[in-house]
């Protein structure tokens, strides 16, 4: 029995029902999943908590959040995905794909910097066996701006990527569509007088004028045949999901409008909203609901966006309030977006998997994480 761990008296959410029963995890896989009670005295009692395989997670900027705890303040690289990986786990995320921008919009926003030291800090200390998730790259492309094919190439051949979107944050696309909406918002944060934020936007449209051609399809042409799942970003308009499809792109992440997530439902592609957007009963940016699109089954995953917890909430959401069942609605924080990403190894509770676990109490209907295994390794 070296090696074994027997995890019993759980409600364990299978792919396809709940049901009271023991897990048996061994070389960090599933062994066994059997009905009822196990009598071994060294099996751990769950005291009659849900059991659910650990969440995955195609999209987060919460790394990024932590390397830049405020506008202007940096913190050190090191201690921000340390922290961040123990967020993540304690979340019941046990694979994590953090999304780091290559192009920066803004200087102030240090992004590309972050990015280079974040993919620095990621190889340095995954190998070690140092963080508590596995974390793994999305690449979040911005088509729209000068300097994003430099820093993509530092990580084009890297294995730990196995997402790339390519998004476009220019003021009247996707998004930021309403341009005096955008004014207002960023003008404001930015600095700026009406006058400078005019200015302003008349020179992120000749930019990109310059660069977005190029910059996407050089991307295209750098991810082809290489099995990498390719996304487009906010999503507007019909058009531009077929124009998206057509570049061979099969997921559509975080849709603005109910239009595009009905184009890229008919086109075949794979729908990603934001937890956090079914969490707060709506979009922080006044789009389209996340549970409106649920609705009608034009989603299929969700993914963390900046806030590692909201997944496993929105999870319990679906179920609770919207009335998916709950192996369902687990399937979008779980088994699909692994899927989604070419993890097949994980995602689901059934034997041979991955023994990625979550123990999961409800206190006043509330998902609370007891406990975290990654391959049957106790994590949080």
């Amino acid at each position: 029995m070296s090696g074994e761990v027997v995890l019993t008296n759980a409600r364990i959410v299978a792919p396809d029902e709940v049901f009271d029963g023991t897990v048996v995890l061994r070389a960090g896989r599933i062994a066994h999943i059997d009905q009822g009670r196990s009598q071994l005295p060294t099996a751990q009692d769950l005291e009659g908590d849900l059991l659910l395989p650990g969440l995955v997670d195609v999209h987060t900027d919460n790394l990024e959040k932590h390397m830049m705890p405020r506008p202007g303040v940096r913190w050190s690289s090191r201690a921000a995905l340390l922290a961040h990986d123990a967020q993540v786990a304690a979340a019941g995320i046990t694979t994590v794909l953090d999304a780091l921008c290559v192009g920066e919009v803004e200087h102030a926003d240090q992004r590309d910097q972050m990015f280079r030291e974040g993919v620095a800090e990621l190889r340095a200390l995954a190998p070690r066996g140092l963080l508590r998730a596995e974390h793994l790259l999305h690449i979040r492309c911005e088509i729209s701006v000068e300097g994003m094919q430099e820093s993509f190439a530092l990580v084009a051949d890297d294995p730990l990527v196995r997402m790339v979107s390519l998004m476009d944050h220019t003021p009247g696309v996707g998004q930021f569509a309403d341009i005096e909406k955008f004014k207002r918002k960023n003008a404001k944060s930015l600095g700026m007088s009406e006058a400078e934020a005019e200015a302003y936007i008349a020179r992120r449209w000749a930019m990109r004028a310059r660069v977005r051609d190029a910059n996407r399809a050089a991307i295209l042409e750098a991810v082809a045949g290489r099995g990498i799942p390719l996304a487009s970003h906010d999503d507007r308009t019909a058009e531009e999901v077929e124009e998206w499809a057509s570049a061979g792109i099969g997921i559509s992440e975080f849709p603005v409008t109910a239009e595009a997530a009905h184009a890229a439902r008919a086109l075949g592609m794979g729908i990603v909203a934001g937890a956090p957007n079914v969490v707060r009963g709506g979009s922080h940016s006044g789009n389209v609901r996340a549970a409106d699109l649920i609705r009608e089954d034009l989603v299929d995953v969700l993914a963390s966006d900046y806030v590692p917890a909201a997944m496993l909430n929105a999870a319990f959401l679906l179920h609770d309030r919207l009335h998916l069942p709950l192996p369902q609605a687990v399937a979008t924080v779980t088994r699909k977006p692994a899927l989604m990403v070419g993890l097949d190894d994980r995602g689901a509770i059934a034997p041979d998997l991955r023994a990625d676990l979550v123990q999961v109490h409800l206190a006043d209907g509330h998902p609370l994480v007891r406990q975290v295994w990654r391959e049957g390794r106790r994590i949080a």
